[in-house]
């Protein structure tokens, strides 16, 4: 089959898609409403279909969407997931399966990266002894580039002027500032917010529940955007010579681990969900991973999300431009390629089925 048809051509369809298919493989389904709507009224919310052992003490989670308009793709793998992968699928003592369907339910609706507050999801999972508060030493002088206040034009040299500012910085200086976090510029780009966004205190709230007394977790979370197109890498926050890269690699392949590295395409960001998983639950053996899967380059991906900032803010209700910028984000972040949708949906499904194999190997896909 051809996994470019487990893709859906808007929040509430993959919603309904992906609770539908759930239901009929006899997962439990639960599902937490944040404060807001979609484009035609329809509430929005984040699903959660749990499958296998209540008590488990093995446990793989698969969440989709913190980054919004990324979860065109992150839905997709997990409705072919449960639409086919899943059907031979039989109860394993001590094995369960956790996906978290969009966790940024407006920016998927409404084709945003961002939350309702333009929040970064992936900067605002601060740790408790952290404050909402500070940006990247060189932020504010890149701010007036990046979030001009005024509406996108299709006739600025946006080129010329971001190889201007790389090379007047640097690209190493631009990487370790723009998309770290920032919680100084509310209408900026990856700004990590004030407080606890409704995602992080939903989490907060349910997570240990969905995990009990788990041993050991696996997390998949899948994201696009970042890195060579059709391809993907596993993005760690561990040290390099940690037990969790050790493992990764052993498990997955040296050649799509990716840690931290001066020149590389990773970057130590502030306030991200799997630090903070980790934290969460010290007890046990919490392997968290960050599934980026290549769409375009990285200067166009900037252009798209500056470009689409600056329509939300600045341009009036009804202006051609903010419909434009959110057609370009999607094709940014799930290109319409059906090649492309095809070959990363079945790398994202055999990516899962590696990490079920590994963590409960009698149960296998």
């Amino acid at each position: 089959m051809s996994y470019a048809t487990a893709y859906s051509p808007n929040y509430a369809t993959a919603r309904y898609r992906f609770r539908t298919s759930a239901q009929a493989l006899g997962c439990r389904l639960e599902a937490y409403p944040i404060n807001q709507t979609g484009p035609d009224g329809e509430d929005l919310t984040i699903d959660v279909a749990i499958l296998g052992d209540p008590n488990p003490q093995q446990v793989v989670v698969v969440s989709s969407g913190l980054h919004g308009v990324e979860g065109f793709f992150g839905s997709a793998v997990q409705c072919a997931l449960l639409e086919d992968r899943l059907l031979g699928w039989g109860s394993v003592q001590g094995a369960a399966l956790v996906l978290l369907h969009a966790l940024n339910p407006y920016g998927f609706a409404w084709r945003r990266r961002w939350n309702e507050n333009n929040i970064d999801l992936n900067r605002n999972f601060l740790l408790p002894d952290e404050e909402y508060t500070g940006s990247p030493e060189k932020y504010s002088d890149f701010n007036a580039f990046f979030n001009p206040t005024s509406p996108p034009s299709s006739f600025e040299p946006f080129l010329v002027k971001a190889i201007a500012t790389i090379l007047r910085y640097g690209f190493t200086t631009l990487k370790n500032t723009l998309p770290v976090g920032q919680y100084d510029f509310p209408q900026g780009l990856f700004f990590g917010g004030n407080s606890q966004s409704q995602t992080y205190r939903i989490l907060a709230a349910n997570l240990p529940r969905w995990l009990g007394n788990a041993t050991d977790v696996v997390h998949i979370d899948f994201h696009t955007g970042l890195g060579k197109k059709a391809t993907y890498k596993l993005f760690i926050d561990n040290l390099p010579d940690s037990e969790t890269v050790k493992w990764a690699i052993e498990n997955f392949g040296s050649d799509v681990v990716e840690t931290y590295q001066p020149g590389g395409n990773a970057y130590i960001i502030r306030g991200g969900l799997g630090t903070w998983c980790q934290a969460m639950f010290p007890q046990c053996k919490y392997k968290f991973f960050t599934a980026e899967f290549g769409t375009y380059p990285v200067i166009e991906v900037v252009e798209a999300l500056r470009a689409e900032n600056r329509a939300h803010f600045f341009s009036p209700p009804d202006h051609p431009s903010r419909e434009r910028t959110r057609q370009r984000l999607v094709e940014i972040f799930a290109p319409a390629d059906q090649v492309w949708r095809h070959t990363v949906v079945s790398q994202g499904l055999d990516l899962v089925e590696q990490a079920i194999e590994v963590c409960f190997p009698a149960q296998g896909l």
